[in-house]
């Protein structure tokens, strides 16, 4: 298999994927490799401009990520959207919700992040869009 073909089976199944099932595959990766996905303490700095120069174009933005901070008192309807959303399976979607503030999809348009929002907020979730 060729790099081209194998960078885009990557990619497929990355963004397929969800949440916590990258987050599990990076810190899997950190310890098969002895590497870090932290950006390194020196590079700190020279990052800082570019901070600046994204939150200038804040009103620009066209991707979000919608967290979710709170369940609220009623977890069983929130568990069912995040599974419709992510396509999680019912241990995971329970699990991310369970540990709230979380992220439940990333890098997604503001008219679906609006209407994600919506549904949550509706089974009485708390949910921030960023």
């Amino acid at each position: 298999m060729k790099d081209e073909e194998k960078n885009q089976v990557l990619l497929d199944v990355i963004s397929g994927s969800s949440v916590l099932w990258l987050k599990d595959f990076v810190k899997a990766f950190e310890d098969k490799f002895g590497v870090t996905a932290a950006m390194p303490m020196g590079m700190v700095g020279t990052a800082a401009p570019a901070a600046g120069a994204a939150a200038d174009k804040a009103e620009e933005k066209t991707t979000f990520d919608i967290i979710l901070k709170d369940a609220g008192p009623n977890k069983i309807p929130v568990i069912k959207v995040v599974r419709t959303i992510t396509s999680l399976g019912l241990k995971e979607a329970k699990d991310l919700v369970d540990k709230a503030p979380q992220p439940v999809k990333t890098g997604i348009p503001k008219d679906e992040a609006e209407k994600i929002k919506k549904e949550l907020e509706a089974t009485g979730a708390k949910v921030e869009l960023k």
